[in-house]
């Protein structure tokens, strides 16, 4: 961790991309009374925007108003086609305009972030013009690491890839990748890793960066003067809204020193993955490749005894983790303790030998080899600790932390790694105290309820919402007093879609349950017969790649219709392709369950192989099914089932993306019909018109095809 002398320069791992002139002198604290009610603001931003009023919308802006003035926490499901992101933006910009405190927006995803800064917010606050007493600014956030670092770039640091990960062909690419970041470097006026088109793989990348922890600090720095982190977080200190995401958020909650600008509002868009991103965040890693680094850039600085200890500790490790089963590793095994004491003891060794960490180098190189020293050598002690801290409890519900070995893939190692159980504590007192935060999705009523995703926040349940009705006041309907004293509401505003008239939910009875590898006959001869009922058109949603694989190779002898497979080219230009040719179907798994957006006649199926619970052998999601069973809770409904649940919501979500959008969503696992679960994963679904019978879905998307297929003006029937 950065001391605290350090931490006004290192420890800001946030960097913006700003909009509009900075804040800073122009934007005097008006106070709420003397500004426009939030009503009047979205009624002229929708009227701005050539939109229409939604009673969905209006409420949830009511309802976010109503959070921030009481300071209570807020859940909003807002379903597709409400409007949301305007129904949170609008009250958040007058808080900050009336208050003079910037608001975070974290979203899940960079293509939501750029929705955000590209085209909702430039088009808001030309709207608000008129409205507000100045023009509101914003930015979006950024870590360090994505950012042209110039001393890094000019000193003679020990590279964080040996040369031996790059085979001879790769080393020629790698060396083009290297070429082009230098000559963009000698252009670029923002050093942002995203301008650099095409990318580069990250482990180029990062020889031409550092993480905050890493960073020197403008003040030693000897290019501080010029640095494109830190001209960039000078712009961000000055914005109104500040755009971010869960990540980055996370480490601003979970760190002693503050990574993003002072706020007092936290709005958390798709928030359904805000506990999954935190999890990632503080998901420790150990691998003889972590280790390597640590020696390579400890080498230089402390004997030679010392570092040779740590490098035959990794290489005991790298040796014990070759033979290793991989998989969760329930109890700790004598050599497997050894090793890991050994490996954080030698790491203590060298963290000893570098001296104090608030020892100021005159010599900017020295100094910034010590800081990537102490940086990777924090991270292996710390790590190897954690590991050896989660075994030895009484009880399996006294167990905190899992600990899993993967094995290796292509040029990443058997790595061990260590993850908390639950991040409902750390969420409950570093995010949600302090400050007001906003929880809104899509998908946050699982099963009907908030309750699943509540408990992952820590904030408790606030009990079955009711069913969307028109509040008088804006004020949510459902409330709770949270666990440790968290008061928050639940609402869900609904969707302006009419479900059941506009799709079908059909679930394959007929079909014998899923294998548990590979896809049966009778599951690739039911795609195939709706495939071709509806013309192509279609997205398949499949539990795993291998399973999308095979139904792309096995139905393009078959079907007259071109058929992508995710993984032939770039998620973007897959999906791209897709939506510009109507018969195009598209296979894949996980990241388009949730991050295809394609209204219009190019997506009028959507196919779900199976239902998605997670897999046995899922260390994480095992051991906390486990967990939540020794506390005497039901594991399988609150991990398998809550995370099945999200996924198929998700997945269905694609099909209905405007108002004019019809068609299907086919479930092929007849377990949806008959489990006894069920009914919760239905409940968490669209209420779509729902059946069993194929030859209705048949007619239905053959007449949809024919509709499709007319020319503009005839009619649809």
């Amino acid at each position: 961790m950065p001391d605290a002398t350090d931490a006004p320069d290192a420890a800001n791992d946030a960097e913006t991309e700003s909009h509009s002139a900075p804040r800073a002198g122009t934007a005097p604290t008006t106070g709420s009374a003397g500004l426009p009610p939030v009503e009047r603001l979205l009624a002229a931003a929708v009227a701005a925007l050539g939109g229409r009023e939604r009673p969905g919308q209006v409420r949830m802006a009511q309802a976010v108003q109503h959070a921030i003035d009481a300071d209570e926490h807020l859940a909003v499901q807002a379903g597709t086609g409400t409007g949301k992101s305007l129904a949170y933006l609008v009250p958040s910009i007058r808080h900050a305009v009336a208050s003079g405190s910037a608001v975070v927006v974290s979203t899940a995803t960079i293509a939501l972030q750029r929705q955000l800064v590209d085209r909702d917010l430039p088009r808001l606050v030309e709207a608000l013009a008129g409205e507000l007493p100045y023009e509101p600014t914003f930015a979006i956030l950024k870590g360090r690491g994505n950012y042209l670092c110039r001393y890094k770039m000019s000193a003679d640091w020990p590279e964080d890839e040996p040369d031996q990960l790059f085979d001879p062909g790769e080393l020629t690419a790698a060396g083009r990748m290297v070429q082009r970041i230098r000559e963009w470097a000698e252009t670029t006026e923002t050093g942002d890793r995203d301008e650099l088109v095409p990318g580069v793989q990250d482990r180029v990348w990062r020889q031409f960066s550092v993480a905050a922890r890493e960073c020197l600090g403008a003040r030693r720095c000897p290019h501080g003067h010029e640095c494109f982190a830190e001209q960039a977080r000078e712009r961000a200190a000055q914005v109104d809204v500040v755009v971010t995401n869960h990540a980055l958020l996370a480490l601003d909650a979970m760190e002693d020193v503050s990574v993003l600008p002072e706020h007092d509002i936290v709005i958390v868009d798709e928030a359904h993955e805000l506990a999954d991103r935190v999890t990632s965040v503080v998901t420790g890693r150990l691998s003889d490749a972590t280790v390597g680094l640590a020696v390579r850039r400890a080498a230089r600085l402390v004997e030679q005894g010392l570092a040779d200890r740590l490098l035959q500790a990794g290489e005991d490790l790298k040796a014990l983790l070759s033979v290793a089963p991989p998989g969760r590793v329930d109890d700790l095994p004598p050599v497997l303790g050894q090793t890991l004491a050994g490996v954080r003891d030698a790491a203590f060794a060298c963290l000893t030998a570098l001296g104090p960490r608030e020892r100021h180098d005159d010599d900017p190189e020295l100094a910034g080899l010590r800081r990537g020293a102490l940086t990777a050598l924090d991270d292996v002690h710390d790590t190897a600790q954690r590991m050896l801290d989660a075994f030895g409890h009484a009880s399996e519900a006294d167990r905190a932390e899992v600990v899993w070995l993967a094995e290796g893939t292509g040029r990443t190692p058997p790595t061990l790694y260590v993850a908390p159980l639950s991040v409902s504590g750390m969420l409950r007192e570093k995010l949600f105290t302090g400050r007001t935060v906003v929880l809104t999705s899509a998908t946050l009523a699982l099963g009907g309820t908030f309750d699943g995703l509540a408990r992952q926040w820590g904030l408790g349940a606030p009990g079955t919402p009711r069913e969307p009705r028109e509040e008088q006041d804006g004020e949510p309907e459902g409330k709770s007093e949270g666990r440790g004293g968290t008061r928050w509401t639940a609402l869900d505003v609904g969707s302006p879609f009419d479900y059941s008239r506009s799709g079908i939910l059909y679930i394959a009875g007929h079909l014998p349950r899923p294998a548990r590898e590979g896809l049966q006959p009778a599951y690739l001869d039911e795609i195939a017969e709706l495939i071709e009922a509806a013309g192509g058109r279609t997205l398949g949603l499949f539990s795993s790649m291998r399973a999308a694989r095979t139904a792309a190779e096995a139905l393009r002898e078959r079907l007259p219709v071109p058929l992508l497979c995710q993984g032939e080219d770039s998620t973007m230009q897959l999906v791209k392709r897709f939506a510009e040719d109507e018969p195009t179907c598209l296979f894949g798994t996980l990241s388009l369950w949730q991050g295809v957006d394609v209204p219009g006649p190019s997506l009028r199926l959507v196919i779900i192989d199976r239902i998605p619970f997670p897999r046995p052998d899922d260390p994480l999601a095992s051991a906390r099914q486990r967990h939540v069973e020794a506390k005497g809770g039901n594991g399988f409904m609150a991990v398998a089932a809550t995370h099945a649940a999200l996924l198929l919501a998700q997945g269905a979500g694609r099909l209905l993306r405007a108002q004019t959008d019809k068609g299907v969503v086919a479930i092929l696992d007849p377990r949806l019909a008959t489990a006894r679960y069920a009914s919760f994963l239905r409940a968490s679904l669209p209420p779509f018109w729902s059946t069993g019978d194929p030859e209705t879905v048949k007619a239905a998307l053959k007449r949809l095809a024919a509709a499709d297929s007319r020319p503009a003006g005839t009619g649809q029937g």
